[in-house]
Formats: structure tokens, sequence, C-alpha cells
């Protein structure tokens, strides 16, 4: 089984073939993903008109290189899986068409993939994992602690009363005058600060319900950046690393308040899955992979190229669904909005 996976929701146009090696685990043939940060860059952020202008003069010659690159043709593929949202919907409805164009004409299933679900499911394409896990997805648009029961069974036991923690590390490089994307700016700046210099709260600390606020220790950073001004280099680096301890302190607090709650919903999770954009932060990575082993789990999350946005999990996605009979038809909408977790029961 191949599928070919289209992804275009934000600011990388990315095409993808998938299929299953041996022991029926995923194997990635081919994945290529151009980015846009060139584009964007000037902005400090991304663009959507932009983006979905982007995404059409490329998909095209995207899609044909996965496809060379993979050594396959769209005649032997087996399905076709697009992100059908959620994101920024130009750039949804031009992978969506051109998703929609490629089944019809070459009479192949079309697996309209939630881009979230895509991001949950990665564990399973990179590691084998077994259900169920706990899995935190944070990137710059959603943060969620959600029990990954199966394929389409999804419990939210937490989520963001208001920015994303890849939203609040954005918003905090550009309010420091640092480049774009702003994540990984701020973590490299974090490296050679002093995470102890500026006493920033952690919003939600001990709270019983798994969910996060980032609002406010974004506007202590402010609040001590203006006090500052004009700010030295090295000022710079220890408001990083003092946002950054926060943030790395706050996910593990809501992490374990999650984990708590697990059983009532799942049971006992094979594992801890970090999963989207900010996955890749180091910080974050090694403070998530040391809870997870005081607490006798495994810490999964995926290669850094298969952190952000990518063809690959899109169609791993596909694969997952198609197993089970899960297609859609030429009706499906593109959707801007798209929850893919329904919320726990309140305790």
């Amino acid at each position: 089984m191949k599928i070919l996976g289209i992804e275009t929701t934000c600011d990388e146009t990315a095409a993808a073939v998938v299929t299953l090696g041996e022991g029926e685990r995923g194997q990635i043939l081919a994945n290529e993903v151009l980015s846009q940060i060139a584009e964007h860059a000037a902005y400090g952020g991304v663009v959507p008109e932009i983006a979905a202008r982007a995404h059409v003069e490329v998909l095209d010659r995207l899609i044909a290189r996965a496809l060379q690159r993979a050594g396959t043709t769209l005649k032997e593929i087996d399905g076709i899986a697009v992100a059908a949202g959620p994101g920024l919907i130009g750039g949804v409805l031009i992978g969506l068409v051109t998703a929609k164009t490629l089944s019809l004409v070459a009479r192949k299933p079309l697996l309209a993939v939630n881009h979230l679900e895509a991001h949950a499911l990665t564990p399973r394409l990179t590691d084998g994992l077994a259900f169920p896990y706990l899995l935190l997805l944070a990137s710059g648009g959603h943060t969620q602690l959600v029990a990954v029961k199966g394929v389409g069974d999804y419990v939210r036991l937490g989520t963001t009363i208001d920015d994303a923690i890849g939203e609040a590390f954005d918003k905090v490089a550009k309010l420091l005058g640092l480049g774009y994307p702003g994540g990984p700016e701020v973590e490299r700046q974090a490296q050679g600060g002093n995470p102890e210099r500026f006493a920033l709260p952690r919003p939600m600390l001990g709270r019983r319900q798994a969910d996060f606020s980032l609002s406010g220790l974004k506007t202590a950073l402010r609040i001590e950046a203006e006090r500052l001004e004009p700010l030295a280099s090295q000022d710079v680096a220890d408001l990083c690393a003092s946002f950054q301890a926060a943030v790395v302190d706050v996910v593990v607090d809501r992490v374990r308040v999650a984990l708590r709650a697990f059983a009532g919903v799942a049971g006992h999770p094979t594992a801890l899955v970090a999963a989207g954009g900010v996955a890749a932060n180091g910080a974050i990575r090694r403070a998530l992979a040391a809870q997870a082993g005081e607490v006798g789990l495994s810490f999964v999350a995926p290669p850094l190229p298969l952190c952000g946005d990518n063809g690959a999990m899109i169609a791993w996605a596909g694969l997952e669904r198609l197993r089970l009979g899960f297609v859609d038809d030429l009706t499906v909408p593109a959707r801007a909005r798209w929850p893919f977790a329904e919320a726990a029961p309140a305790a």
C-alpha cells in the first residue's frame, strides 16, 4: 500500500509518499518540503495571501518530484491523502482541490486528513507506537494534551485558553527584535542566557485541569523588557532563557496533571509523546524525556524534520484511515477550523 500525501495548511508546501514496510511499519519513500520562510520573514509572520500563491506556484512540481523520488507513479498509488484543515483556508483549498483532481483523474481513493490528527499519528509512523498514548501537541496555532486511543478516537485532556506555546514564542521573539521564525531564535538566544535572572510567572501551575495559559507570561516578559530598555544582548539572552524555563515548568506541570487524568479515559499510556513544531525545542524535549522516565514511560518525539508540517505525516494518517475503510468523496469541504479531539468529561 502506497499513499501520496499533500500538505498546504500554512507556510510549508509538502508532498510525500509513504508505504508499509516490514512488520507493517511505516516507511517514507519520499518527503518533499518547501518552506516559505523567506517569503514571510519581512513581515514577521505568515501572510495568508502570499502563502496561498506560493502553494499554487510549486505544488504540482513538488508532487511530481515526490513520486519520482519514491520510484513510483500516480497509477501505482493506492490513495491520495490531503490536509483538509485546520489551517489558512486559501492554502487548504489549494491542496484539497489538487488532491480531488488527482483522485478523480487517477480513480484513487481520496483521504481528507485532519492536520492535527496527522501530527498525533506521526509516532506510529516513526516508532510503530501502540495505542493508547498521551500526546502533547504544541505548535504555533495549537496547544493540547490528548489521549490518543485509536485512529479517529481522541480525548482532549487540556488545551490553551489563550496563546498557543509556539505563538507565545513567536510573539516574544518579535517583542525582543529577533528574527523569524521566532521559536528557534528564542531557543538559540536562551542557550547563552541566565534562566534565573527574571522571576517570570508560571501560569496555571497546580491547577486540577490540564489547561494552559501563556498570555500572562508573555505580558510579564514585556514589562521586564520595557523596564530595561534599551536592551543589551545579554538582557535579550537572559529574557529568552527565563521565558523558556517558565514554559518548560508549565509544560511539565500540565503534563503531570494530564497523566493523572489519562487513566480515567484510556487506561495506562504506552508512552508520553510530543508532536508539532514546538516538539523540536530541545529544552522541552529534555524535560519531557526526564518526566517520562520518572513515571516509567518511554518518551517519543518525531525526528526534527517531521516535527513541523510535512507531507509524510499526512500520507501516514491517510494510510491508517484507508486501512480502516475511512474514505472521503469529492464533496468533502476545506476547513479553517476542525477540532479533532473531544473534550474529556468533567470530573
